[in-house]
């Protein structure tokens, strides 16, 4: 590993995961690290070691080999502390609760709770800056339910089967009309609010039904692709993002990449375009999969390994930082 990749790598992502904390500690008008809630003054100690936790991680995820092993384990270590996070403000510890104002994890209510109540728009503002910053990345990163499907998808070790597009874009197109108008209707005949939880929670119950019985069947996520409306907003969104994966020369069709993805975005037509349909969400499992090195990250002007490093510095800043910050 050449210096840029072994040093100054990991010290931009530690410089990064700091600031990040630092302006949403100084911005919130409520102590948003657990550090300040527990003694009151000692959030730079939780940022210096998430900083430096992020640099690990990216020392570590830059090596093609581990990467995608390594992604799938922080992604579960930020799932298990969010939710455990809320069972224990649940259980009564309010400090784990970030105000105390509780809404269900279900990532179609960041979409359709808002439209039902009027008001709420953190968790949006929140998934559109992140969508902005690395496109749909937020669904195989940083989705706090989408982790348990990948552990459930590579529990059979088998080739992932490729979703119909109909599927993954007409379903979820919708799923997604659905999350709008509901929520819509509920609020124009004045829905109690208790019914529209349960209507949420039963979605939610829906989509982990799904993971429990097709992800691990399918060696594919197909709640993310096919059931989730969130999903399909940071797939479309994503595109205004720069980043994306491209296949380039040396591609000999071997199959790999798309063997390894499991996502449903490397098909035979992908393959034949050189890049990844619209399911795609920059995980990077591809790009390490491939004996050729013919697919990779691609950045406006910047070689395929450097906008490779960029990506990892930035997605597991923002992994580190939302392991900080992450709470109902």
């Amino acid at each position: 590993m050449r210096a840029p990749e072994r040093w100054i790598a990991p010290a931009a992502g530690f410089c990064l995961t700091a600031l990040m904390l630092v302006a949403a500690r100084q911005a919130s008008p409520l102590p948003v690290l657990l550090a300040d809630r527990v003694l009151p003054g000692w959030g730079w100690m939780e940022i210096a070691a998430l900083s430096g936790y992020a640099a690990a991680v990216i020392r570590i995820m830059l090596d093609p080999g581990r990467s995608e092993s390594v992604r799938s384990t922080i992604w579960s270590l930020f799932s298990a502390a969010f939710f455990l996070q809320l069972v224990l403000g649940l259980s009564g510890a309010e400090l784990f609760l970030m105000s105390g104002e509780l809404h269900l994890p279900v990532p179609a209510l960041i979409v359709a709770g808002p439209i039902y109540r009027g008001e709420g728009l953190f968790m949006p503002l929140l998934f559109l800056a992140t969508v902005a910053l690395v496109g749909p990345a937020w669904c195989s990163h940083l989705c706090y339910l989408g982790a348990w499907e990948d552990r459930l998808s590579r529990r059979a070790e088998k080739a992932p089967v490729q979703l119909p597009k109909w599927a993954t874009h007409g379903v979820r197109a919708a799923i997604l009309g659905l999350a709008v108008v509901l929520p819509l209707v509920f609020r124009a005949y004045g829905v109690p609010p208790v019914i529209a939880v349960f209507a949420g929670l039963g979605f939610g119950i829906v989509g982990v039904g799904v993971m429990l019985t097709l992800a691990r069947r399918f060696s594919t996520m197909v709640h993310c692709t096919v059931i989730c409306p969130i999903g399909l907003v940071a797939d479309v969104l994503g595109r205004l993002s720069p980043w994306r994966i491209r296949i380039g020369e040396g591609c000999t069709g071997c199959g790999a990449c798309a063997r390894a993805c499991r996502y449903s975005a490397l098909g035979r037509r992908d393959l034949a375009k050189g890049r990844p349909g619209l399911t795609c969400t920059l995980c990077g499992d591809c790009v390490a999969r491939c004996p050729e090195e013919a697919i990779g990250y691609h950045l406006p002007r910047i070689s395929r390994k450097t906008a490779r490093i960029g990506f990892v510095c930035l997605v597991v800043g923002l992994h580190a930082a939302f392991l900080g910050l992450a709470r109902i």
